[in-house]
């Protein structure tokens, strides 16, 4: 099974393009922080094709926070004589967490991360 999931925010707009077959598909970069301050960001290059990736390049900017699941691919470009293998995510699914960098929430807006808890059915503590 290759899954990935990935919550940060986009270092730049999506940017949505047409390929040669007519199918739309959105590019961009989620950043990830790590759990210490210290340890470097990752930066993940993302495609979204159909509907996913328009909706995402109308509705995220860059800043904004989000969640996305895909999986992982490589693709390896032979660039002056040397192969180079890429790696990126192919999002199936995204959904918003939160609002652009450093913004605070509406007086309108509810408490929220993005998050809803769902009760355990069996009334389990984990």
């Amino acid at each position: 099974m290759n899954k990935i999931i990935i919550n940060g925010r986009l270092t730049r707009d999506p940017e949505l393009k047409t390929g040669g077959s007519g199918v739309e598909f959105c590019k961009f970069t989620v950043a990830v922080d790590r759990r210490k301050k210290e340890d470097p960001t990752d930066f993940f290059d993302c495609t979204a094709f159909g509907k996913t990736g328009v909706a995402i390049s109308k509705y995220v900017t860059k800043g904004r926070e989000i969640l996305v699941q895909g999986r992982m691919e490589s693709n390896t470009v032979d660039k002056d004589g040397q192969k180079r293998t890429y790696w990126g995510i192919n999002v199936e699914t995204f959904d918003f967490c939160g609002g652009p960098a450093g913004s605070a929430p509406s007086a309108d807006a509810p408490a929220s991360d993005g998050f809803t808890a769902v009760p355990d059915p069996e009334g389990l503590p984990f």
